[in-house]
């Protein structure tokens, strides 16, 4: 493994061998596994969770993290430089990359030039494979396997690179059951969906979410994108249309879980946060094992 772009350059063996070295980060990291390693981090749009955990990742292994948050503003991409020089640079002064960018392909952009790993976390709509890592090892870890998964998508799945991400990467195991909840102006995008029948995975596409709620065993809530929205009126059309409730929750069967990739804003409301089927915590946690276990992969 040299980058980590696209999902779907995974082969099961690759995603078996990374869970299991996140179960072995989990029990017991080694402190300096990627001592006087350095991670650059590259954040051409804002992002908490996906840099602080791949930052916290780099130091809880024993390496360094140098980079920006807002590299759109403070890097010398603000002076005109293009995104392939920044990278040829950088790669001279890390040892891998973490890069976000606000353009699909970007990272695939910055892998063609660079001298190290790098690693995607997020290019525009297009896909953020760390996050399906993540996403899948919650589902493995709190529901025991990803085959034969009952999985309902809901939300933005027209623009959402977390739920495109998931699909390609659950679709590599047999028996996937997908139900897709979305308006129709949100709906996913011919090409994945089309990616989704050729692996054989049942498609369900409805705009009504309680019912699609009551037969899940996983249901991927998403926000409504504000940012990928051309205008403040376009975004507000959607906003709040799909809302999970606690009484919608206690509707579940026993067993089943919700998972937020974050942040929320209203799409899940705080008194599910109790409930016996709430992971999108234990989701965040277990980002940054996976990050670990990646980073021991690529650098170990």
């Amino acid at each position: 493994m040299k980058h980590v772009i696209d999902i779907r350059d995974f082969e099961l063996s690759d995603l078996d061998a990374i869970f299991k070295e996140t179960d072995r980060m989990l029990a017991d990291a080694p402190a300096d596994a990627l001592k006087g390693k350095i991670l650059a981090a590259l954040f051409y749009e804002p992002s908490t969770r996906t840099r602080l955990s791949f930052e916290s990742a780099m130091h809880r292994l024993g390496g360094a993290v140098v980079g920006t948050e807002n590299a759109g503003e403070f890097s010398s991409a603000a002076k005109g430089e293009t995104l392939e020089d920044s990278i040829r640079v950088v790669s001279a002064y890390a040892d891998a990359i973490v890069i976000r960018h606000p353009e699909a392909g970007s990272a695939a952009r910055a892998a063609a030039v660079s001298g190290v790993p790098v690693i995607n976390a997020g290019d525009g709509a297009g896909q953020h494979p760390t996050q399906a890592l993540l996403d899948a090892y919650t589902i493995y870890r709190e529901t025991g396997s990803l085959s034969g998964k009952k999985v309902t998508f809901v939300g933005d799945l027209k623009n959402g690179r977390t739920v495109r991400s998931l699909a390609y990467l659950l679709s590599k195991y047999e028996g996937l059951d997908l139900t897709l909840v979305s308006p129709k102006e949100l709906a996913m995008g011919t090409d994945i969906l089309d990616y989704l029948k050729e692996k054989g995975v049942k498609i369900t596409e409805t705009e009504e979410l309680p019912g699609a709620m009551k037969e899940a065993e996983v249901v991927y809530q998403t926000r409504i994108q504000k940012e990928r929205f051309p205008s403040e009126a376009e975004y507000l059309k959607f906003k709040g249309r799909y809302v999970i409730t606690r009484a919608l929750a206690d509707t579940m069967r026993e067993g089943a879980i919700i998972m937020h990739p974050l942040p929320r804003v209203d799409e899940i409301t705080p008194d599910v946060d109790s409930s016996d089927h709430a992971r999108y915590f234990e989701q965040a946690r277990y980002g940054l094992y996976v990050r670990m276990a990646l980073l021991r992969t690529l650098l170990g």
